[in-house]
């Protein structure tokens, strides 16, 4: 016998159970199915990002800061440190921690916010009196049904071809997670985020990291004034970035990861490491779902095709975050999943991805939202630049942290911001102010005239934005 629902959502990532909460807040009876488990089988909802993604890495950056303050920074503030070492084992099991408080966490709201959760793969059964049949399986299989679907499946680490993730010597973000002593010689294919926050991670532990990147620049969809910025200081840290690398045979073995490449010269390299984190994209992930079977329809990249409003080919069926077009964030997925519970009560649920926000969590952090200078220029799109750099910021002194700047581009016309850009401290929570504003239509004037807290961070947003019509105060 099924289980009639109004809503069933596939995932418990951040699409699939904060659309699952919405829905359940506008008076659905909701049913929310996800597979994660812990590694003693307990429940584990949050998908990639709680589980093998944001939460995780985030906290391992912590951990690692700290260690490389005391390391290298408390002797500036008076502060004596000896034999500092690091348990790694320790750190991994705080992680661990934090990510099973955000599990725990979830949990609870469903149960506050009355959504019935399924621990285990949901897959299409078939089509049923206007709604559909999806299938449970796992320890408890059950089969529910709906009249409407939201596929929130997310998405998976791309890996080399003919090179599979082991998760010992190759990883995967997952892996790269759970490395369990700091690896002397550290390899990473691809620079992007996920690729320079685990490098970071390493390197402040004393890891000699190498990152391969096949574009010829550097983080080539960040503002290229900042992409610069942030290279030389990753630089400066130790970081060793090779750019339009072409690589080719991977081979793992019991001493470690061997990688023949060809660099930027056309010259023939191998690269010896003890592990090698890939680092080249991810893939949306339908494995399971029967959706051919259904005949729902996908992408050229696997993923589901969905139109503006994130409706697929299906009557009734949905799909948000990674499994679809659009940025892998966990932010633009929870945002699409919010909208499209609104849309299905009969609301009209907004996502605006010119306002999504990118942050790179590195030190400096990197952060934008908006258009970047190349892609205003690209348009033909006239516009004014300013910028201001955090080594002029009393507040960025007194932290010990004046690397980077933050950079304002406005409509020469209109004054409107275009795009707001930043290298720097803090910058992941800098950005707000600028996607609230942007959100209002504002012009680099509303925030050179509104009164910003002295000594701040966000003082250089406001000389920033001052610094478009070439009046900073402080620089």
């Amino acid at each position: 016998m099924s289980k009639p629902f109004d809503l069933i959502v596939i995932g418990a990532g951040p699409g699939g159970y904060i659309a699952a909460i919405r829905a359940a807040q506008l008076g659905m009876n909701v049913a929310c199915i996800d597979e994660w488990k812990t590694a003693d089988g307990k429940p584990a909802p949050g998908g990639t990002c709680t589980n093998v993604g944001c939460i995780p890495s985030k906290a391992l950056l912590q951990s690692s800061e700290n260690y490389e303050h005391a390391a290298k920074h408390f002797g500036e503030h008076g502060i004596t440190v000896s034999g500092l070492k690091m348990d790694v084992a320790k750190m991994i099991g705080r992680k661990d921690a934090v990510v099973k408080q955000n599990n725990d966490g979830i949990l609870y709201l469903f149960k506050k916010n009355k959504v019935t959760y399924f621990n285990g793969r949901g897959s299409f059964v078939k089509a049923v009196d206007g709604g559909y049949e999806i299938a449970v399986a796992g320890d408890k299989p059950e089969t529910l049904t709906a009249k409407q679907i939201i596929v929130a499946t997310g998405s998976s680490a791309r890996a080399l071809p003919g090179v599979p993730f082991d998760e010992e010597h190759i990883l995967s973000n997952d892996g790269a997670l759970r490395i369990g002593a700091v690896p002397k010689k550290l390899g990473l294919i691809g620079s992007g985020v996920i690729g320079l926050e685990m490098g970071s991670v390493w390197r402040r532990l004393g890891a000699e990291v190498t990152v391969l990147e096949a574009l010829p620049t550097f983080l080539g969809a960040v503002d290229e004034q900042i992409a610069k910025e942030a290279k030389k200081a990753f630089d400066k840290q130790g970081l060793k970035i090779e750019l339009g690398v072409k690589v080719g045979e991977v081979k793992s073995g019991k001493k470690g990861v061997s990688v023949a490449y060809t660099n930027a010269k056309g010259e023939a390299q191998t690269l010896e490491v003890d592990k090698l984190i890939v680092s080249i994209g991810r893939v949306p992930h339908t494995v399971g779902l029967n959706a051919e079977a259904m005949g729902l329809k996908l992408g050229e990249r696997g993923d589901i095709v969905v139109d503006d409003d994130c409706k697929t080919n299906l009557p009734g069926v949905w799909a948000v975050g990674d499994v679809v077009r659009g940025p892998m964030l966990a932010h633009k997925a929870e945002e699409e999943g919010v909208a499209v519970a609104e849309r299905i009560a009969g609301q009209h649920g907004h996502v605006d991805f010119n306002l999504v926000p990118w942050v790179i969590y590195t030190s400096p952090e990197i952060a934008w939202v908006g258009k970047t200078e190349q892609q205003l220029k690209q348009a033909g799109v006239k516009y004014k630049a300013g910028t201001f750099p955090f080594m002029a910021n009393g507040r960025a002194r007194a932290l010990g942290d004046t690397t980077g700047m933050v950079k304002f581009l406005a409509d020469v016309a209109t004054d409107e911001i275009l795009g707001v850009h930043m290298v720097g401290p803090m910058a992941s929570e800098l950005i707000a102010e600028a996607c609230v504003a942007m959100a209002f239509r504002a012009s680099s004037e509303d925030i050179a005239r509104i009164c910003h807290a002295h000594p701040s961070l966000s003082e250089s947003t406001k000389e920033a934005a001052l610094a478009v019509d070439k009046r900073t105060l402080n620089f």
